[in-house]
Order: C-alpha cells, then structure tokens, then sequence
C-alpha cells in the first residue's frame, strides 16, 4: 500500500471481495481465497474482513489488540445473554487479560508433551478396538464407525473418569457442542445443552471431591496440583476447565481425523509411504491439517482502531483470520495445493491458532492424530474412499459429514 493510504480502513482500501455463503465448503470457496491471496493480503467476506496471508495471520493472532469476541457464536444466532451466554463466556475459550493468562499459567503445566505422552496406550487401545469392528466388513463409515467415537473415551482416560461412561460424555458433548454449531436452531436447542451442562458439571463435582481425598495421575488431579505462588485453582475454575477440554477436545479431534484419512485415501501413495515410514505420522499430521483442516478459521475483533502491515481494522470489527488461507499461501508453502508428508521443515501450521489464545491441548491432538493415523494405515490395507464424500460448512467445525471407504485386512 502506499503512505497515503496508511491509515485508511479495510472497507476504503480497495480490497478484494468474497462472495460466498456461509453454508458453503471450503472446497467451493478456496478459488476464490487463492484468486484474492494473489491480490492482496486481506479480503472483504461476508462476515467482515478476513486475512488471507500467512504472515499476517499470524501476526494477527500473536497481537493481543485483537481478542476472541465474547460468545461470538451465540451472537449468531442471536443470543447475547441469559444462562446459556453467561455459561459460555465465562470459559477460558472466551476469556481476555489478567484471569485468562493466570489460567493458562495453572493449567498450561498439565498439558506438557511429557504429560500427554501417558495417554498413549489408551489411545492405542481405543483405535484398535474400533478397527478391530470393523475390519472384518472390509468397509465402513469412516465417521460413525471410528472417528465420532475415537476421542471420548480418551478424554475420558485423560480426566481420570471411567472407561465405561464414554457413552454419558459423548451424549454431553453432542449436546453442548452445538453452542459453535451453524446447522441447528440455538435457541431451540437451549433446554437441551443446558441440561446436559449441568449433568457434567454435577459428574465432575464428585470426582473433584473424590480427588481431593486422593489424588492420581488423571489431568484432574494435575489441575488440583497446580499452584504458582500459592496461588491455585477453585471448584469452579476446574469445572469450567474440565468442560473446556470435553469441547475443544472432541469434535476437533473427531472431525480432523476424518479429514485426515480421506485426504490420504485421495493420495495412496501418501498412505503407502506413512505405512512404511511410520516415524512419518507426526509430519503427516502437520500436512492434513495443512492441506484439509477441519478447523478453517478463527475470529478476532478490537477493542478500538488498530493499524498493522497498513491495515486498519475499525473500532469493533469482527475478523476472520483465514488459516486455511494461510496455511495454502504461496509466498510461505512451495506448492501450497500438493499433498506431501514429506515437506522438510514447513513453517508451523496456523491450524491451533497463536499468541495467547494457541490451543493448550494441541500436544494431546496431534499425539491422538498420530498414533491413530500410524495404526489406520498399517492395518488397513490399501483404502479407497467410496463416493463422493459431502463437507460441512467452511464456518464452525468442517470436515467430512460421511466417509465410506473399502480396505483390506
């Protein structure tokens, strides 16, 4: 941009346009963000602004001028208060300034490699017990058969509740998970998600106490631990945290791991090479979630008017910052559109977000992804998906609504 033009906002600056609805797929919409990338680095939605460019993405998300908009999807639908609202914005998703970075502070220490690395054998065991249902039928829905119920049982595992309630948090999780849902009615769907948010708080209150008798090793327990001068977490806050990991745990992981496996059925030669090179599936996660992210975007708005590379973001805008966008800029990734599990030191995926909002579970999702995928592709021979394959839309948790895929044994 030119000096003149500084200071001008993103809606006087002559900036592309997108023209799509939100119930579109990334599919359908990525000509246009790769046409518009060549462009410029920010583009005009239908929603507000959104950064198209890798680096300004991450600028963007390292800023803390630009903050997570309180119940952003609740707003969507129009509901900006009431039970539901004050639930939701009261969460560390949600959360801003001094309390979110003394909550990151406590909790972050439970979330280290080392920690999550303890979860392997129940994710080992989990994937081959679902493999093991359907390996016989040499065929399956990929999405109901495997990926829905993979993450639930080691959520389960990781809080410390038992292996047999995987049913009850999965009920809870559908149920609450709609709050960054497009595809439901909010407000309909209120009474439902309200009460299944009450049961698990009330599920969690007693293993709270129970843990305060005698402490384990579950990711409970650490956050009852957790101290940083004395300072440490209450009732509330682990109720609210364990809630925290229920939702940012599941569908992301459910979805992503969908995502990722038709991805590598697309690609057999991908899927033979991760078959032979096991030592491969961390690189493999990293280039799905690159290539086909469940997760597109993220939003951003400021409090008052913010100047960054000679964009002004007015005062209240709502952005989106487009990491799948950016993790396909040109000017960062050589030949953004191909698939390799190979790519030798990629920059960083922008997928888990960053700055003071980076996703403190992403050790766990990408251990879960990868010891999944390295599993997926040595016991199921030569996969070839069936159909084509629907996605959800690009706004909220994408992905596959279906996968069917043959295979051999």
């Amino acid at each position: 941009m030119t000096a003149g033009s500084a200071t001008r906002s993103v809606f006087d600056a002559g900036l592309p346009v997108l023209c799509y609805d939100v119930t579109a797929t990334p599919q359908e919409i990525y000509p246009q963000f790769r046409a518009a990338q060549q462009q410029a680095p920010v583009a005009l939605g239908p929603i507000g602004p959104e950064v198209l460019s890798y680096q300004l993405a991450r600028t963007v998300l390292r800023d803390p001028r630009f903050v997570v908009p309180q119940g952003i999807h609740l707003s969507a639908h129009g509901i900006t208060s009431g039970e539901l609202w004050d639930q939701v914005t009261r969460s560390i998703l949600n959360m801003e300034g001094e309390e979110h970075r003394r909550l990151r502070g406590l909790v972050s220490r439970a979330f280290t490699p080392r920690a999550t690395a303890r979860m392997r054998d129940t994710i080992h065991t989990v994937i081959n017990e679902l493999i093991d249902g359907v390996l016989g039928d040499g065929r399956c829905e990929f999405v109901a058969a495997i990926a829905r119920p993979y993450p639930i049982p080691v959520i389960c595992a990781l809080l410390g509740a038992p292996r047999q309630d995987w049913q009850l948090f999965s009920r809870w999780a559908e149920d609450i998970f709609k709050i960054v849902s497009f595809d439901c009615d909010l407000a309909a769907e209120q009474p439902a998600m309200l009460r299944a948010w009450d049961e698990f708080d009330a599920y969690i209150d007693e293993m709270i106490a129970a843990r305060r008798r005698r402490l384990t090793d579950d990711l409970l327990s650490e956050l009852i631990r957790a101290e940083i001068d004395g300072d440490r977490l209450n009732a509330d806050e682990l109720r609210m945290l364990a809630f925290s990991v229920l939702i940012a745990g599941t569908d992301t992981t459910r979805t992503q791991l969908a995502a990722s496996v038709q991805v590598l059925c697309d690609h057999p030669d991908q899927w033979a090479l991760l078959r032979e090179r096991p030592e491969l599936a961390m690189r493999a996660v990293e280039e799905t979630m690159r290539h086909s992210p469940s997760m597109c975007s993220t939003v951003r708005t400021v409090a008052e008017d913010v100047t960054i590379d000679g964009y002004t973001f007015p005062a209240g805008t709502f952005i989106i910052v487009n990491t799948y966008a950016a993790n396909r800029d040109a000017g960062v990734y050589d030949d953004p559109t191909r698939f390799d599990i190979t790519r030798a030191d990629p920059p960083p995926i922008l997928t888990f977000g960053g700055g003071v909002h980076y996703c403190l579970g992403a050790n766990l999702a990408r251990l879960e992804l990868a010891e999944a995928l390295t599993i997926l592709s040595r016991r199921l021979r030569h996969p070839r998906r069936i159909g084509d394959v629907e996605w959800k839309p690009l706004l909220g948790m994408s992905g596959p609504r279906q996968l069917w895929i043959e295979f051999g044994s």
